[in-house]
């Protein structure tokens, strides 16, 4: 018994041991990160590139630099962070069910998912390289308020040189996430994004109050921001973790010719299959006029880009029609790629399972497209609501609320996620050393009857 309790005490000691290992390394990446943000790229003046993107805010750029914790508004090497890596992977995961060749390949196992992986790793390479190019090319000839210029010595030399400093940031970070998810625990590139919508949480907390100190927001203000950050936290995990359970029966042979035993299996369905990628794909397309008039400035045929800047601008009602309107459309899209009912039903009738009172085939496909069309119409609903209600507060009850829709949604996935993996980490060591006594209890009891 001594010798069980100190197996059992030592096994558990080992796996907080490695837990606790895997933990120190996720936060050793993410220091590691948190000091690059604050490396600026050569030859740009920092304080002038800040002044520039305070006085000049809005656009994509305000959303990509809440993912880089700041970068952009630096203009690190990490300024471009892993958004690169993530467009050429939801780029390459959409040519998957386009393009049969990807999809064959996809089929072939662990060599065809590494090829696609490589695939996404070169996509990554070459938005990194425009851009970082667009983005030194425009710098060049931007001056911050009070006549600072924001590149020292601007020419093809600073264009090269940025190029490089931004692409071997993005190639660094993806390397990052890659070893964050072999040897810490969760997804690296999730958790890079998440430090870096966290790492601004701090000062906007303390804005938030110095705003309340001076007058500028009210107590019932500060009560609704506290009740909607709670209210929207409990009801992206609820809706996260929601699902639609088709029941399934599998018919199989138990023992003669002719006798059968049923199986009761579920297919599960996810309330928001295609998870964050609407919005992101809406909000970029939308802020693309405001980005391109805000780098165009006051060029020669500029106003009328001006003029649909202004009109899609955060708060302005064609903004959220265009906006809602667009995170419905691509909710279905994106589900209608990746979940191909026609297969679930065919891979259904080969395993020989059936849906209780729907025939194999055609009309077990329309049955699940019926089910999942009604999800996906409350899953993007659900989405709307998310992105456009922290919209509102900002613009119409002028209330000072950090995260948007999109990076609420991260934070809430991401933390869920991590908790998960911890959570499967710690059970999986619990079964080995369940297993590891087994295999002692029934040694020790073999070698007392051989006695």
């Amino acid at each position: 018994m001594a010798q069980g309790n100190i197996g059992g005490l030592a096994g558990g000691m080992g796996r907080f041991t490695e837990l606790r290992q895997r933990l120190l390394f996720v936060l050793g990446a993410l220091i590691v990160y948190r000091i690059g943000c604050y490396v600026p790229v050569p030859g740009v003046n920092p304080d002038a590139m800040i002044a520039m993107m305070q006085a000049q805010g809005g656009g994509i750029v305000d959303m990509f630099n809440m993912f880089s914790g700041g970068a952009l508004h630096r203009f690190s090497i990490f300024a471009l962070n892993v958004m690169p890596y993530i467009s050429a992977s939801i780029v390459i995961q959409l040519g998957v069910h386009i393009f049969p060749a990807l999809k064959a390949l996809q089929k072939e196992g662990e060599s065809g998912r590494r090829k696609i992986t490589q695939y996404s790793r070169l996509g990554a390479v070459l938005l990194a390289v425009v851009q970082g190019g667009s983005i030194a090319t425009a710098l060049q000839n931007q001056v911050a308020p009070g006549g600072m210029p924001v590149v020292y010595a601007p020419g093809l030399g600073f264009v090269i040189t940025a190029i490089v400093a931004l692409t071997a940031g993005t190639i660094f970070l993806m390397w990052v996430g890659e070893q964050v998810t072999e040897r810490g625990i969760g997804n690296g590139v999730s958790l890079i994004i998440f430090s870096g919508i966290v790492a601004g949480l701090p000062g906007a907390v303390l804005h938030t109050f110095e705003l309340f100190r001076d007058g500028s927001i009210s107590a019932i203000s500060m009560i609704l921001i506290a009740l909607v950050v709670a209210a929207f936290t409990l009801l992206v995990v609820f809706v996260e973790r929601g699902q639609r359970r088709i029941t399934v029966n599998y018919a199989r042979r138990q023992g003669g010719r002719n006798a059968y035993m049923n199986q009761t299996s579920f297919l599960p369905l996810k309330l928001n299959m295609a998870g964050v990628i609407p919005p992101i794909f809406a909000s970029s397309i939308l802020a693309f006029p405001a980005t391109l008039s805000m780098w165009s400035g006051q060029a020669a045929g500029a106003t009328w880009l001006q003029r649909v800047a202004n009109a899609l601008a955060p708060g302005e009602p064609l903004h959220m029609i265009v906006f809602a309107a667009m995170i419905i459309g691509f909710a279905f899209f994106y589900t209608a790629l990746v979940f191909n009912s026609q297969e679930t039903a065919e891979n259904l009738k080969k395993s020989g399972a059936l849906i209780p009172g729907i025939r194999p085939g055609r009309a077990t496909a329309d049955y699940v497209d019926g089910v999942l069309t009604r999800l996906t119409a409350a899953g993007s609903l659900y989405l709307v609501a998310v992105c456009l209600l922290p919209e509102i507060m900002r613009t119409q009850l002028g209330t000072s609320f950090y995260f948007g829709g999109t990076s609420l949604l991260i934070v809430v996935v991401v933390v869920m996620d991590f908790i998960a993996q911890v959570q499967a980490h710690l059970m999986s060591h619990q079964y080995e050393s369940l297993l590891k006594k087994a295999n002692l209890k029934g040694s020790s009891r073999g070698g007392l009857s051989r006695g």
